[in-house]
């Protein structure tokens, strides 16, 4: 019996425990309860507050904690489209009759040789500038200066001859047939010195007229006969281009009218020159009139047969209103521009003049210093708002005005 009142009384303790523990686990969670819930409300009452303190801030540092940008940026358009835009301006604009032909010189001669020999020296080589007179080559000369010499002696033999009948003439101690052959015989052997001397002359090759050596068809110890070609002498200056224009074309142009002319090959060289000549003639074959067209002072790239573009002046405005090319808008007959105007594209019926390069005069519907919408126009309307984009870059694209017209 004593072993289940053991029992027993252990059960009994062990419940009388778990009341215990009940009881304490009870009170702990109502001491705690209280302060858990205004802990809450009070998370709560601060994060109203948080709220309202957010929306009552300035709206700069709003816009800072959403990474926008900084205050001092105008952002009225940031929803704008964006172009890119150029001022118009004054400047000069001309327009052109094109043509291409071939610059060549117009002193441009082969030296050939004039007398049969061995080439002994050469003087030059290509690309040497010459000088009127200058040697160029030489020829064996032994043959010649023997026949000078030879010459020269039978020259002064008949000139003696003739000095001593002159003396006796007058004493009538030669007949005057025998004094007019002697006389003879003196102006034949002066003549023939002459041309011993002239065909010594002819072993020298020299230069026709200055200008420069572009082509060397000889070398040291060539025999040459007259007529061979030995040298191509070139005069740079001046460098003339033909060209052939239809008659209709060529009305109004007048010799000394300035051209602009530019190498094919690099279109970057560029320079001035001028109708030197005008055909007085129509090629009845072609219906088309010559024009000689003479280059100045032409840059140092440029070379006798280049290819070159050639404009000719038809009508020059040295202060119209242009805009670039980019600018204009054409839709069957009608040419429009976009203009900024407030923060907005505003579409301008424009009347177009000359057109040059990229640059287009506008007689009406832009004024100077307006600026052209060039890059973004292609989804733009009348009071489209629009944002402005790199102006600097678009500034950089602005195209040279071109040189002057002289005449």
């Amino acid at each position: 019996m004593s072993s289940r009142n053991k029992r027993i009384g252990l059960l009994l303790a062990g419940l009388a425990g778990l009341l215990v523990m009940v009881a304490m686990a009870t009170g702990f969670f109502d001491g705690f309860g209280t302060p858990a819930a205004a802990s809450g409300e009070e998370a709560l009452q601060a994060s109203t507050s948080e709220r309202a303190e957010h929306d009552s801030a300035p709206p700069g540092s709003r816009l800072a904690s959403l990474e926008e940008p900084d205050a001092g940026e105008d952002s009225s358009n940031d929803e704008g489209v964006p172009v890119r835009v150029l001022k118009s301006r004054i400047g000069s604009v001309s327009s052109y009759i094109s043509a291409t032909a071939n610059l060549v010189a117009e002193n441009e001669v082969k030296v050939l040789a004039e007398s049969e020999g061995r080439i002994v020296t050469l003087k030059v080589e290509e690309g040497d500038q010459v000088q009127a007179g200058q040697i160029l080559a030489t020829l064996m000369r032994d043959e010649a200066e023997i026949a000078v010499k030879k010459t020269e002696l039978r020259a002064a033999n008949a000139r003696n001859a003739y000095e001593r009948a002159l003396q006796l003439v007058a004493e009538e101690l030669v007949s005057q047939e025998e004094f007019d052959r002697l006389g003879l015989e003196r102006d034949v052997a002066d003549q023939e010195l002459e041309e011993a001397r002239w065909r010594l002359k002819k072993k020298t090759v020299r230069a026709p007229f200055n200008g420069r050596i572009t082509l060397r068809n000889t070398r040291v110890g060539q025999h040459v006969k007259p007529g061979d070609d030995l040298f191509t002498v070139t005069d740079f200056d001046p460098l003339i281009a033909r060209v052939y224009l239809p008659e209709k074309d060529v009305f109004g142009l007048q010799e000394g009218r300035d051209v602009r002319i530019s190498l094919k090959a690099n279109e970057d060289v560029s320079f001035f020159g001028r109708i030197r000549q005008i055909s007085p003639v129509v090629d009845t074959a072609t219906g088309t009139v010559k024009l000689t067209i003479e280059a100045s002072e032409p840059p140092a790239q440029v070379r006798p047969g280049s290819f070159v573009a050639i404009g000719i002046v038809r009508e020059h405005h040295p202060t119209a209103i242009v805009v670039p090319r980019d600018a204009v808008i054409r839709e069957l007959q009608e040419a429009y521009v976009f203009v900024v105007a407030g923060g907005v594209a505003e579409r301008r019926s424009v009347i177009l003049g000359l057109e040059e390069g990229r640059r287009i005069e506008v007689v009406s519907g832009v004024s100077e210093g307006e600026r052209v919408v060039i890059s973004g126009h292609g989804g733009l309307k009348d009071g489209t708002s629009i944002r402005v984009v790199s102006p600097s870059k678009a500034g950089a694209q602005r195209e040279p005005d071109p040189q002057p017209i002289r005449g």
